[in-house]
C-alpha cells in the first residue's frame, strides 16, 4: 500500500535534521528526485548504473500506480552481487540521504539500501533494510569488501532487528556528519554508528543485493554547510 507520512514520524525526521544542522552550525541544502521526468522502460539519466562484484544489474524507470509520488519509480530487477546506482553529479561530505522503497521479490535476498560518500562502486558506506531478515544494518564497502559496523553503545551484534514488510512502502534515511552516522527507519531513529574509514565527500546512491527486486521513489539528499 502507498507509504504515508504520519505526523509524529514527520516531526521526528524534521527534528533529526535540525539537530544535525544545529550541531555543526550550518544549513541544509536538499533536493528530491521523484523519477517522474524520465520515460518508463529506460534507465535514468545522470546515474552510474553498475554493481559491486559480479552479475548483471538492471535499473529502469517504471510506472507504478502505488508510487508515493506518481507515476514513476526506479526499479532494480537484475541479479548481481550488489547492484549499485550512483548519482554521478553529487558530492557530499556532511549531509543526509533518504529514500522510500518497496521490497517486491527475491528468494536469496530482498533488500534496499542507500549509499553515501561513494568514491566508486567499490568504496562507499551503505545502510540497508532486508525484508527476509527483518533487520537494518550499516556497512562500509572498501575495495569491494563489505563489513558491518558496530552500533554506538553496544558491543557486537549485527544491525537492529525491525519489521521490513515485503510489498509495502518504507522510508530509510541516514544523517552523516564527520564520523557519526544516524539511521532512521520509517520515521523512527534506529541506531548510530561511528567510523572514520571514508572521511572525504563522495557521491550518494542506491543499492540492492543478489536477486532483490526493489522499487525506489522520492530520493532526497542534501549537504549541510
Amino acid at each position: 500500500m502507498p507509504f504515508e507520512v504520519k505526523s509524529s514520524p514527520a516531526r521526528a525526521r524534521l527534528a533529526l535534521t535540525l539537530m544535525l544542522v544545529l550541531s555543526i552550525g550550518g544549513s541544509a541544502v536538499a533536493e528530491t528526485l521523484k523519477f517522474d521526468d524520465s520515460p518508463a522502460g529506460k534507465p535514468p539519466e545522470g546515474w552510474t548504473l553498475t554493481k559491486t562484484g559480479q552479475g548483471q544489474p538492471k535499473w529502469t524507470i517504471e510506472t507504478d500506480a502505488a508510487a508515493p509520488s506518481k507515476p514513476n519509480v526506479l526499479k532494480q530487477s537484475g541479479r548481481a552481487t550488489f547492484p549499485v546506482a550512483i548519482k554521478s553529479d553529487t558530492r557530499i561530505g556532511d549531509g543526509f540521504v533518504e529514500v522510500k522503497f518497496r521490497a517486491v521479490a527475491g528468494s536469496e535476498d530482498r533488500a534496499a539500501g542507500i549509499i553515501w560518500r561513494a568514491k566508486d562502486a567499490e568504496n562507499y558506506y551503505v545502510v540497508r533494510a532486508n525484508a527476509l531478515e527483518d533487520n537494518v544494518v550499516l556497512y562500509k564497502t572498501i575495495k569491494g569488501v563489505r563489513t558491518s559496523l558496530e552500533i554506538v553503545g553496544r558491543k557486537g551484534g549485527y544491525g537492529v532487528k525491525t519489521p521490513v514488510a515485503s510489498g509495502q512502502w518504507h522510508a530509510l534515511r541516514c544523517d552523516f556528519t564527520g564520523n557519526r552516522f544516524k539511521v532512521t527507519y520509517d520515521g523512527k531513529p534506529l541506531f548510530e554508528v561511528e567510523d572514520t574509514t571514508i572521511a572525504d565527500a563522495g557521491m550518494i546512491g542506491l543499492w540492492t543485493k543478489a536477486d532483490s527486486v526493489t522499487l525506489f521513489d522520492d530520493l532526497a539528499y542534501g549537504e549541510v554547510r
